[in-house]
């Protein structure tokens, strides 16, 4: 029966061989040649195998076409006789406001690491943030020279955020502020510390292992789910204070489900399936003007019309009333909002959170790096989408491992284009803090609407991680 098996699947494979020779037809003849020698080799080489060893099992058989199978498919797919497989999936992004109580305790932690840079670039940051009815807590560990008031640096920033009076949530002139701040554990600041060392000789921060991506579906290499739920959840914030609603509160969310066509690892978004959206807002607001305005004053300005048909589904404020908001309505925490924090479930995660953190940990500025990494290989045409990884030992200047995937739209194959990263790009946990310029207060503006693709800030020349590096390859 084995041998009954593999003659009627090497007959299959040879007639692959005749078809592939079929379709070839359409390139040129030299492919023609290729791929009846490779369909013949590997079948030949596979009958060669079995009448050299007639103990085979029937295992190793089928392993052994499985093998055939696949490098023909390879073999098509590389001379474009191939006709990929058009699948159709929907994808869906969400994001939160500044006033957001996880994004609330983000911004006061990022508020305190540009506040320590301010005064000391050597500073090492590691504060968190927690907040709930009526107060605030800052905790963590800090070595800094810098000295100023942390109250006061916290208070501003959450008057900015818009708490101002105590029916929105919080009122920044009256919740109770607790300061846990500590220094950093003298044995991790002696690994660390950088201070005297040369840059090449810093070592990373913690171990850990982060990510980088990128993709072509939009003009800043962003997913399209993840921009549009970022960019929507920025409208509602800017028409807040300026003016043009103000019976909208600090709090809010946004999600957006794009249908997507996929092809290979090509991307097309073919329309918006739904968009949520729920914000805090005034008692006095009605549910009808609220959809009535959020309709006209965010979502057209934010959504392209082609994407948007009459099938398309809006959910405004899908659960009624809003009114009750920021953290008196949910406890915040610094880091829980990794995902809106990158790419909207799109590539990968190490799961390290940024806000609070200083550069020395490469939680924060490696991912960073990665994402420049992979939006120079998608800005150079080296892919359409492109997945970048690195690993760290706490204390070690070298990346421990470096590694890519364009998701079979490269236009060379990934170990090259591996090798273009390590011409291009210093991994070092000193060295890519210098390069990015990560030594200065301007983590603050990242900690709300995307550390990545600049949604809200689409010329800030402080998000160095989102200008593509030119390339030599």
């Amino acid at each position: 029966q084995p041998v009954t098996m593999f003659a009627r699947n090497a007959r299959t494979a040879a007639a692959s061989g005749a078809r592939l020779l079929s379709t070839s037809a359409k390139t040129a003849s030299n492919n023609s040649a290729l791929v009846g020698a490779a369909a013949a080799a590997v079948v030949g080489g596979c009958v060669m195998a079995t009448e050299a060893s007639p103990a085979q099992n029937a295992s190793s058989l089928m392993s052994m076409l499985s093998s055939i199978n696949e490098k023909v498919s390879n073999i098509e797919k590389a001379i474009g006789a191939a006709d990929e497989p058009t699948e159709v999936f929907m994808f869906t992004s969400e994001s939160v406001n500044e006033g957001h109580p996880d994004k609330l305790a983000d911004q006061v932690s990022d508020t305190i690491v540009d506040a320590c840079f301010a005064q000391d670039p050597d500073s090492h940051v590691a504060c968190e943030t927690c907040t709930g009815t009526k107060f605030l807590m800052i905790f963590g560990e800090i070595t800094t020279n810098a000295v100023f008031d942390y109250e006061a640096k916290v208070r501003q920033t959450v008057k900015e955020i818009g708490f101002d009076a105590p029916e929105k949530g919080l009122d920044y002139k009256t919740f109770k502020f607790i300061n846990n701040i500590h220094a950093q554990s003298v044995e991790i600041n002696a690994s660390v510390s950088g201070r005297g060392q040369k840059p090449e000789e810093v070592g990373a921060g913690d171990q850990g292992h982060m990510f980088g991506y990128a993709s072509n579906e939009t003009p800043e290499l962003m997913p399209l789910t993840h921009s549009l739920a970022t960019g929507l959840g920025y409208q509602l914030t800017k028409v807040r204070k300026n003016g043009v609603l103000p019976l909208l509160r600090p709090d809010g969310k946004t999600q957006v489900t794009i249908e997507y066509e996929k092809k290979g690892g090509s991307l097309k978004p073919k329309r918006v399936h739904t968009i949520v959206i729920s914000t805090q807002h005034d008692p006095a607001y009605t549910q009808a003007k609220l959809k009535e305005d959020l309709m006209e004053y965010v979502i057209k300005p934010c959504v392209p019309a082609d994407l948007i048909d009459a099938n398309t589904i809006f959910h405004i404020n899908p659960s009624g009333l809003f009114t009750i908001g920021g953290p008196e309505g949910d406890g915040g925490l610094t880091g829980r909002k990794i995902i809106i924090d990158t790419y909207g479930g799109w590539g990968a995660h190490g799961g390290g959170a940024f806000s609070g953190k200083d550069p020395t940990k490469v939680d924060r500025s490696a991912a960073y790096y990665c994402r420049w990494i992979a939006k120079s290989l998608v800005a150079a045409g080296l892919a359409e989408r492109a997945l970048v990884q690195v690993s760290y030992a706490i204390g070690v200047p070298e990346p421990l491992s470096v590694f890519v995937d364009t998701y079979g739209t490269g236009a060379r194959p990934d170990p090259e284009i591996l090798q273009i990263i390590h011409d291009n790009f210093d991994m070092r946990a000193g060295m890519l803090v210098r390069e990015l310029d990560m030594l200065k207060p301007k983590y603050k503006k990242t900690a709300a609407y995307g550390h990545f693709g600049n949604c809200a800030r689409p010329a800030d020349p402080d998000f160095t991680w989102e200008v593509p590096k030119k390339l030599k390859f």
